[in-house]
């Protein structure tokens, strides 16, 4: 069991635990070292003497290639294909309400005015949408990945959110994934994007108390499409958690609701959602999140608390 247990976002189906925990765990130790703790730092990733703090990554990515399909874009469901398209128009018309850029703004404004026609298709997402997924990818921090690979992780991205809420194999296999890696010297929960659904789903299925739940880049405030989809409802605040850090980039067109203490109700103090953080032209990167003061103060005060007293707290 780990100390700490990162869970992945969407697009890592061609990856590994290993190869995450490789990029994830020295960007985490230095969003540690920037806080101020160089030594909690060295034992989250360089230290392998006796006291080294225990860093996973659940993974799951390999779910959603399965072995009958060729790729995670494949013929979709009805009900998936349903959801993928209102959640691809609910993330346009967040960026048209809060883009950081006139111009992304009214591009994709324009786009939504303009979508006709059947939203999906036999293929999942349908030619009314491509206007949409087409401006989406041109706003700034999409443009910087060029538009045929920005299009691309912006329809894997909605097609494995959509999975995740509506496939409930899937769900159940995702969650025992991460309960492989939690148990009683877990005191840290980190999801990031789709990740932090899934963390925030986990952290309500605890038998013990956990003093940090740290969600980056969530896409839980999506109010038509997320927030009323994820388990159990309504959401409040996971109760065995001791302190939920969220953090956001304001470019990070995932993390719609920068505030979610308005959409989950629990014990006043528990959830922090005020942090804000730049990661420059890669909004929604996991590891420059991981990167941060804002992530590793916590996470270095919640490793510094002994597990008796963060699980009385």
């Amino acid at each position: 069991m780990a100390e700490i247990v990162l869970v992945h976002g969407i697009g890592q189906q061609q990856k590994s635990a290993d190869t995450l925990e490789a990029e994830y765990l020295p960007n985490l130790s230095g969003g540690i070292r920037i806080a101020g703790r160089p030594d909690f730092a060295d034992l989250v990733w360089r230290d392998v003497r006796p006291g080294r703090v225990e860093t996973r990554v659940a993974f799951y990515g390999d779910l959603f290639l399965a072995a009958d399909r060729q790729g995670e874009n494949d013929e979709l469901p009805p009900e998936v294909a349903d959801l993928a398209a209102a959640l691809a128009i609910e993330w346009a018309e967040e960026v048209a309400e809060r883009g950081s850029r006139d111009a992304d703004r009214i591009r994709v404004r324009h786009a939504l005015d303009a979508a006709r026609g059947d939203l999906v298709d036999a293929q999942g997402l349908g030619a009314g949408l491509r206007p949409v997924l087409n401006a989406l990818s041109r706003i700034r921090p999409m443009a910087a990945l060029g538009e045929a690979v920005a299009g691309k992780l912006l329809r894997t991205a909605i097609i494995q959110v959509s999975r995740y809420l509506t496939d409930d194999d899937l769900r159940a296999q995702v969650q025992a994934r991460v309960a492989a890696l939690i148990g009683p010297d877990t005191k840290v929960l980190i999801g990031h994007s789709l990740g932090s659904v899934v963390a925030f789903e986990a952290a309500h299925r605890l038998g013990r108390p956990l003093p940090l739940l740290v969600t980056l880049g969530s896409p839980l405030g999506l109010r038509n499409i997320v927030y009323e989809r994820v388990r159990p409802q309504p959401p409040v605040v996971p109760p065995l958690v001791r302190r939920w850090v969220n953090v956001a980039d304001r470019d990070d067109l995932v993390a719609a609701d920068l505030d979610l203490q308005r959409r989950f109700p629990g014990v006043d103090g528990v959830l922090e959602t005020t942090y804000t953080v730049d990661n420059g032209a890669h909004p929604h990167n996991a590891s420059f999140y991981l990167a941060k003061r804002e992530v590793g103060g916590p996470v270095a005060q919640a490793l510094s608390v002994p597990a008796d007293l963060g699980a009385s707290r």
